[in-house]
């Protein structure tokens, strides 16, 4: 048994597809480590409680040593009470037809809550990552309405992009993802975002010098920015588990430090690389092992990446300007 205090997850949304998946490897030690136990403190909206409670009973009957307890409630006072780690997975998914300004109307007043159940409830360590689209709009509207937390708690997850490049360079390839190093991908989670290659490599060789520069252009960054409407084309649903194990592979790192080596995630800009500031934009980080972020502030870009970051914090801007009653 762990001598390890207990540290309080919450997940909101814990009853749906992205949050059933994400639960178990929680509870199994997958995210924060295979002796840190965990009290997990799942948050659903009133209709979805009786499917919650059927979760919390398959979790019971798993009998997880690290569950230290579990919480299913419908109040996010309750859900968010003393957390360290929060997932907000909740939010109403992208269906057919449905465009981003969808998105932003239907799910932003949700994270202005949720903002507010934080910063009234949190421990003073809670560390957020938003999963739930648009993910960096919501992510800024939650930190907006927590102003006794510090900005750089608050995360957005672009981990899905960065991990849908590298499962498609290694494809290409025809290597095992573990040989495929350095992608970065910057803005937002969305089609405007930027999946850079410049500085990557499959085997310790450059993915530039390695791949057709035609290729890496047009099939490449359009197979990563529309892989999204692809699945839901597809399976007729959005992402699920891939999300969940990237909002898995984003918290661990942040959880236990990526050794000086910079991955994707979204942060409220600090104007770096031109970025407007408070823009929530994905950006090379290194997340040290005292849970500290740090931006990687001398990344050369190209005219063309700089053109992409641009088109990408422009789509940004128009988001925040959409929400602006709620920030």
């Amino acid at each position: 048994m762990s001598a390890k205090p207990a540290i309080r997850v919450a997940v909101t949304g814990a009853a749906g597809n992205i949050g059933y998946s994400l639960l178990w490897r929680i509870a199994s030690g997958n995210c924060f480590g295979a002796d840190q136990p965990v009290i997990l403190q799942l948050l659903e909206i009133p209709p979805g409680m009786d499917r919650l409670n059927g979760v919390c009973m398959e979790l019971t009957d798993s009998a997880f040593p690290l569950v230290h307890g579990i919480v299913a409630t419908s109040d996010a006072n309750v859900a968010f009470d003393g957390v360290n780690q929060a997932f907000l997975v909740g939010s109403r998914p992208r269906g057919p037809g449905m465009d981003r300004s969808d998105l932003v109307a239907a799910n932003g007043p949700i994270f202005v809550g949720q903002g507010k159940a934080l910063n009234d409830n949190a421990a003073d360590d809670v560390r957020v990552i938003v999963v739930g689209n648009p993910c960096n709009t919501n992510a800024l509207i939650a930190n907006a309405n927590a102003p006794d937390i510090p900005d750089d708690r608050f995360t957005a997850m672009t981990r899905l992009d960065h991990n849908r490049a590298m499962g498609q360079l290694a494809a290409k390839a025809g290597r095992p993802v573990a040989d495929v190093e350095g992608v970065i991908v910057w803005g937002n989670h969305s089609p405007t975002m930027y999946p850079d290659v410049s500085k990557a490599t499959v085997q310790g060789k450059s993915v530039v010098d390695t791949f057709d520069a035609d290729w890496l252009g047009s099939e490449f960054h359009k197979t990563v920015s529309t892989r999204g409407k692809a699945i839901i084309n597809a399976r007729g649903a959005s992402s699920a588990a891939s999300a969940a194990n990237a909002a898995l592979d984003h918290m661990r790192d942040w959880w236990t430090g990526t050794n000086g080596k910079p991955v994707s995630m979204a942060l409220p800009s600090k104007g770096w690389y031109g970025i407007p500031e408070g823009l929530m934009f994905s950006v090379p980080t290194i997340c040290e092992a005292d849970g500290s972020l740090t931006v990687v502030e001398d990344w050369e870009l190209s005219d063309h990446a700089k053109a992409k970051i641009a088109a990408s914090a422009d789509e940004l801007l128009k988001e925040r300007a959409a929400v602006a009653e709620l920030l």
